[in-house]
């Protein structure tokens, strides 16, 4: 078989579709990917699992012309490449992709599309209804097969659209990677980053984008320092709220206890070093960042959204807590400082909650959707 996997940039292969290139070898497949070429802008993140890798323009922006040049290239690869299955991701990527893959698709071949994240979901803004709902309808017969991450996207599809829905459990985190290690080994993962050993650490993970909301967790400790001065925010990610959160630390004398760490390709160091995972995204499609939490023996905190919702049982492996209540963030991070019992008890729900959602077993799960009908 040979398999097309697109996407608007190529980081988003890099960082979500390793376990399925990996499974995709394994049954002797042949894999080639198109995006656009962004990795220098993220430490290094290399593309090298894939056979063949196309450098083609797509830009998030639905307005942006360069869609249409990645259009026109990505059909005459469709075209010439003769694939038994054009895999695509992301918003773009997929409205381009099958607009491409018609022709290919009446000779054949197979589309198949993972939604990370509908745009509309329960108590989404009205515009994002009346704007992504029909685009998604529209393009659901050029697709063979719908892939989600969340039960509330997979519900919608199956009902909503009309192609085949199937549900799998996120990416697949690599368990290689995110698992608990001995209390040696976190005190040494501390020492490497300037970290003491009395100090409480929580790590955000995430692009600072304004979806991901980390003002509010910068604002949660800044609420709790003068209690708590042993307290430390790790913040890992890059993006245009850089400043904004930079300025907000340096204006309220936060810079020994809040740290930006910009790009990491060493995430699960640091979790190895944190006591606690905090995200408070407003949308969210799954949240990996907490599954990689949870894997590594840590309680977790996030916003009520769908993608968290699905991964935390509030008061049993973590903590839900409204979008943009600081003050309650800032009530769970205290609870969770006050009480160790309640994060040994955490730890222990989320290893096993998170065990789902590992590498292994999503390749299960596509190898099922991509190997039921060959």
């Amino acid at each position: 078989m040979k398999v097309l996997l697109t996407a608007t940039v190529q980081s988003h292969i890099v960082q979500f579709h390793k376990p399925l290139v990996e499974m995709l070898h394994a049954h002797g497949c042949e894999v080639h990917v198109a995006a656009r070429d962004n990795l220098a802008e993220k430490n290094g993140l290399r593309l090298d699992f894939a056979d063949k890798v196309f450098d083609v323009p797509f830009a998030r922006s639905p307005k942006s012309p360069d869609n249409i040049k990645a259009y026109r290239q990505l059909k005459t690869i469709i075209d010439e490449g003769h694939y038994d299955v054009v895999h695509c991701n992301t918003p773009m990527g997929g409205i381009v992709t099958r607009l491409a893959a018609r022709d290919a698709r009446k000779q054949g071949t197979k589309v198949f599309y993972t939604a990370h994240g509908f745009h509309f979901y329960q108590g989404a803004p009205k515009k994002n209804w009346m704007v992504y709902y029909p685009i998604e309808k529209y393009f659901a017969p050029l697709s063979d097969k719908i892939i989600t991450i969340n039960y509330e996207d997979y519900e919608l599809a199956k009902a909503h659209f009309s192609c085949p829905a199937y549900h799998i459990h996120g990416a697949g985190v690599d368990e290689n990677r995110y698992h608990e290690l001995p209390q040696e080994c976190r005190t040494a993962c501390r020492a490497q980053f300037d970290l003491e050993k009395g100090e409480f650490i929580i790590l955000c993970v995430g692009e600072l984008l304004p979806n991901k909301n980390q003002m509010m967790v910068i604002q949660a400790v800044h609420q709790l320092v003068a209690q708590y001065p042993q307290i430390r925010l790790l913040l890992a990610g890059n993006g245009p709220q850089k400043d904004a959160l930079e300025s907000y630390i340096q204006e309220h004398g936060l810079t020994q206890n809040v740290r930006l760490l910009g790009y990491c390709t060493n995430l699960e160091e640091y979790q190895c070093a944190a006591d606690l995972g905090v995200s408070c995204s407003i949308r969210e499609g799954l949240g990996i960042n907490m599954i990689e939490a949870m894997l590594s023996g840590n309680p977790v905190i996030a916003t009520i959204n769908r993608g968290h919702s699905e991964l935390i049982q509030n008061g049993k492996n973590g903590f839900l807590v409204k979008i943009h209540d600081v003050n309650e963030l800032a009530n769970k991070i205290e609870q969770l400082i006050r009480t160790p019992k309640l994060r040994e008890s955490m730890r222990q729900i989320g290893l096993t909650v998170a065990k789902a959602y590992t590498q292994e077993n999503v390749k299960k799960e596509l190898e099922q959707i991509y190997f039921e009908e060959y």
